[in-house]
């Protein structure tokens, strides 16, 4: 399969932070600010692999500054690397503060997508070339990346497995 250079995957969504967008503190609910990584994400992946794309995975999302009501949130989002079935996507979110003009970074996150078949099942993808300094350092960086993922999975499942489906208070001995 050839490879694709990681730009053609870009994919950017601006949004308006609304009052119904935000919380008690007047900043942008965290959980909404996640939906539009995983949404933006996976059109990047989707572009990539132009196959149906499933998250396998979400790193550690990192709020750096606070979106404001009335700001305007920008995320950004493209694949970094490859591996067989699997995409890794650096997502990064910018606020501005409308009126002035100040930005700031506010998020970063890496999030991992599988390409699908229409049943459901992983088929290969074309590896990302990447091109400018940025797209090196994240691609190179990236089996470090992938070998926590594969040690956090396995925790995590051995986690689930010792804590099961039963809550712990209902359980009889």
């Amino acid at each position: 399969m050839a490879g694709k250079p990681c730009i053609n995957s870009l994919a950017v969504k601006t949004s308006h932070v609304l009052p119904p967008d935000t919380n008690n503190h007047g900043t942008l609910f965290g959980g909404k600010l996640m939906a539009y990584i995983d949404d933006v994400a996976a059109i990047a992946a989707v572009r990539h692999a132009r196959k149906p794309v499933v998250t396998a995975s979400t790193d550690s999302v990192d709020f750096l500054a606070p979106v404001k009501e009335g700001d305007s949130v920008c995320v950004e989002a493209f694949v970094t690397w490859t591996h067989n079935t699997s995409m890794e996507v650096f997502v990064k979110a910018v606020t501005e503060d409308l009126l002035t003009g100040d930005r700031k970074v506010c998020t970063t996150a890496f999030l991992t997508f599988v390409a699908v078949d229409d049943d459901g099942k992983p088929v290969s993808v074309s590896e990302a070339h990447p091109e400018s300094a940025q797209e090196k350092q994240l691609h190179e960086s990236a089996p470090e990346r992938a070998a926590e993922r594969k040690k956090r999975r396995g925790r995590s499942k051995e986690m689930a497995a010792a804590f099961g489906t039963a809550y712990p208070w209902n359980e009889t001995e």
